[in-house]
């Protein structure tokens, strides 16, 4: 049999689909995400070996493999056919280059034996399809990947820029900058070095180990210098041929630079104040959203550097991000029940009430919690996140409430717990249900008491939280079952939000669709599709079990996947889940049995199906006749005959 030659339906390339999406979010290392599409091309195409290389700066690195063999791979071929852009056939190897939208080289290396026959032009096809697939799983995960990055920054942006109008002193304020930065761009260290002019120097802020007096080199100097003289960022890591980093400061410093980025900082007028700086990134090297990220931070550190009394200016600032952060999470949708539950969050938001939010999976509860933290009067102040269901009975003390130097084995210095992180602002508990009744214990003292004590501590420390849950279970039912206690149970329900899911919302699926269509679009750089009405029509029948989170994922993976103009009902069914029950399907959920006569299953099927609809209605006759195709007064006259009570 030629290689790639089976009639396994799974060999099939557009069968690794599937298998490129799992784990495309919660696999960190790509060489763990590859192990899996590596074994398909390998067991299904009937190859020997199969390894995927990158290259950076002509280095090529071998990310991952399958198979056996140990023979040096084809690297000189591998460079022709990127260079090329076209696949190569060396001998026993099939090469295609991987095309992704970065600057890096890669290529998909394929081993088979010549006793298998010389492959054929259908071989070849099947190899180069899948290959294409796994690029184009490649560039997704690498955008989901970086927006999650970039939302991640924003967000530490949006807290960084918000603490530093706190800071008076002008040294406090500069270490502050410099260690965000540096935890920001995952370096390894940080400098703002200040223009000063008469002496022609740049003064390094921290001083970077130099002990006694500051840091200070010639203002030309290395690629500080180059970024004063230009006023253009800079990046630079060992794989450029050009060492252009002032190795006299790394010795002065006993340091070595191995990859670094630097951005200017400008006064009001645009002049030059000095540079922005973060040396070796822990990965490797910096890459364009980091440069993106620092030129934003170098805007707000800046400002505050330019004229600390000038608090004002950094309050706009640190407004303009936070619309950002808002519009990045809104609440879409005409629904009736949207417009209420947007009411509600307009009347609570500014009172320090704790609210719990029920729902579904995937309806947005978190997307509510940040809108009613940026609504309140705390939304100057942190929103930190803590997912319940994540924390183990030993680990929530610690990540909750903080631990002191040596409290166990891991506990190598003293941290601030979520509350602590919150103190504030707003503190989002998400799963609440999922919490261990030991967790709900101590999760109930603290809001009760408003102060914590870290693990190994003994000192009570005060904390000014604002508390918003979030759980799809049952509490009630819990709480009846000794599941949950119920003294937490009222300290969480002062205010009960219920999300509703989507398959209830109506036109707002479509609306919602649109508004995922069109930022995916935008973000890939492509014209919007239109949806067909056939593909309108399966958007509303669907039952939605993953609710929004599913539609985007839907609509993401269509934007990526699917070509052309137009998205048609097909294209839905290549991502429709399994498990997916029709609004039908699921009307017809009623109390009826077989052992009715078809008369009596009838009324109680409309006098549920009435029901469902008045209930989505809000008790609104009007909507919930119209929802039925009918007028209020012939829904009355039903209601009356199948022996229902209508409203006064």
């Amino acid at each position: 049999m030629n290689p790639i030659e089976t009639t396994n339906r799974s060999s099939d390339p557009m069968a690794l689909l599937p298998i490129l999406l799992q784990g495309i979010e919660s696999k960190d290392s790509l060489a763990d995400w590859l192990s899996v599409p590596l074994r398909w091309f390998l067991t299904e195409l009937s190859l020997t070996r199969v390894a995927y290389v990158e290259s950076k700066g002509g280095d090529w690195r071998l990310i991952a493999q399958q198979g056996m063999g140990n023979s040096p791979l084809p690297l000189i071929a591998v460079a022709r056919s990127c260079d090329s852009g076209t696949s190569q056939w060396d001998n026993d190897w099939f090469i295609t280059p991987v095309s992704i939208p970065s600057r890096t080289s890669a290529a998909l290396i394929g081993f088979v034996s010549k006793q298998d026959g010389a492959p054929t032009p259908d071989s070849r096809l099947r190899w180069e399809q899948a290959v294409g697939c796994l690029a184009q799983a490649i560039t997704v995960r690498q955008s989901v990947r970086s927006q999650r990055r970039r939302l991640q920054q924003k967000d530490r942006i949006l807290s960084v820029a918000a603490d530093w109008h706190n800071h008076h002193a002008l040294p406090v304020l500069l270490e502050q900058m410099a260690m965000a930065a540096a935890e920001l761009l995952d370096g390894d260290r940080a400098s703002i070095f200040l223009w000063d002019k008469p002496s022609k120097q740049l003064v390094g802020h921290p001083a970077l180990g130099v002990e006694g007096e500051p840091l200070r080199v010639a203002e030309d100097a290395g690629i500080a210098g180059r970024v004063l003289k230009t006023l253009l960022p800079a990046r630079w890591d060992r794989s450029d041929a050009k060492d252009a980093v002032d190795r006299r400061i790394d010795n002065q410093v006993g340091y070595r630079t191995d990859s670094l980025i630097a951005v200017p900082l400008l006064d009001q007028r645009n002049k030059a104040i000095g540079v922005f700086e973060v040396l070796n990134h822990k990965q490797g090297s910096f890459s364009e959203e980091d440069e993106s990220a620092l030129i934003e931070l170098a805007r707000h550190a800046s400002a505050a550097l330019t004229n600390t009394q000038q608090i004002q200016q950094l309050i706009q600032i640190r407004d303009r991000l936070m619309r950002d952060a808002v519009n990045q999470v809104p609440l879409i949708g005409k629904d009736p029940s949207m417009d209420g539950l947007r009411a509600t969050i307009q009347r609570v938001a500014n009172t320090d009430l704790a609210v719990l939010l029920l729902g579904e999976n995937g309806t947005g509860k978190e997307v509510v919690s940040r809108q009613i933290h940026y609504q309140s009067k705390r939304r100057h102040d942190p929103f930190v996140a803590v997912n319940c269901a994540a924390l183990t009975e030993t680990l929530l003390e610690s990540e909750l409430f903080g631990h002191e130097k040596g409290a166990f084995t891991d506990a190598h210095e003293a941290r601030a717990g979520k509350f602590e992180a919150a103190s504030g602002g707003t503190l989002f508990l998400d799963e609440i249900g999922d919490m261990s009744p030991g967790g709900q214990a101590k999760l109930l003292r603290v809001l009760e008491e408003k102060v914590v004590v870290r693990v190994g501590g003994s000192t009570p420390i005060p904390v000014d939280v604002r508390i918003v849950a979030a759980t799809n279970q049952d509490l009630v039912d819990m709480v009846r079952g000794k599941r949950f206690r119920e003294d937490l149970y009222f300290r969480l329900t002062v205010v009960t939000l219920h999300l509703p899911p989507l398959r209830h919302r109506g036109d707002d699926i479509l609306e919602l669709a649109d508004f995922f269509l069109e930022g995916f679009c935008k973000k890939v750089g492509r014209s919007k599709p239109e949806w067909t009405s056939k593909a309108r029509t399966r958007l509303r029948s669907h039952n939605w079990p993953g609710n929004i989170r599913e539609l985007r994922n839907l609509v993401e993976r269509i934007v990526y996947l699917v070509p052309g103009d137009s998205i048609d009902e097909l294209d839905l069914d290549f991502v429709s889940s399994p498990k997916v029950i029709s609004k039908e399907e699921s009307a017809l959920e009623t109390s009826v049995n077989e052992k009715m006569t078809l008369a009596d299953a009838t009324d109680i099927f409309q006098q549920e199906f009435i029901e469902k609809h008045i209930e989505r209605a809000r008790g609104n006759m009007t909507s919930a006749a119209q929802s039925l195709g009918l007028q209020r007064s012939n829904l009355y006259r039903k209601m009356k005959q199948l022996g229902m009570q209508t409203p006064d």
